[in-house]
């Protein structure tokens, strides 16, 4: 996905967790948002988590977060494993189940971890993938944000 391009709409999850279903008419327009992915067989989703969580709770009411579950094999499908994940690393923010791969297609994404941040409207001002990188994903945040306090 280039830098930019507007958000895509959100396809029909196999289950949302923590929300009920959001579109991208929930969440463009007043601020923000943060796509993270993941996936339960992801190690380094597992250790990058407390960063994300730190992250979603330090801009709480500044930007919308969302988690994707993005499966990696067919043992990543199973939803009671995903909740527990979930609940285990306390994901509290929306999370959109995509055992189908429909929003991850829809971002032509292909890594766990990965982020992607649109601007309040709609458009894709920075994404990344790997394990680190959250001081430049802090860094965009507050760039599109307007504020560079937090950097």
């Amino acid at each position: 996905m280039r830098l930019r391009t507007p958000m895509p709409e959100l396809p029909t999850a196999e289950e949302w967790l923590n929300s009920s279903p959001l579109t991208k008419e929930d969440l463009v327009g007043e601020k923000p948002t943060l796509f993270h992915f993941w996936s339960v067989s992801c190690g380094l989703c597992k250790e990058a988590m407390p960063d994300v969580n730190q992250f979603r709770d330090e801009y709480a009411g500044d930007l919308n977060v969302v988690a994707v579950h993005m499966p990696r094999s067919e043992k990543d499908l199973d939803m009671n494993q995903i909740r527990q994940s979930a609940e285990e690393h306390n994901i509290t923010q929306p999370v959109y189940v995509d055992n189908k791969h429909a929003l991850t297609d829809a971002f032509d994404n292909q890594y766990v971890p990965s982020y992607y941040v649109f601007d309040a409207e709609g458009l894709l001002r920075h994404s990344q993938a790997g394990g680190g990188g959250m001081k430049m994903l802090r860094k965009r945040v507050n760039r599109v944000l307007g504020n560079h306090i937090k950097e």
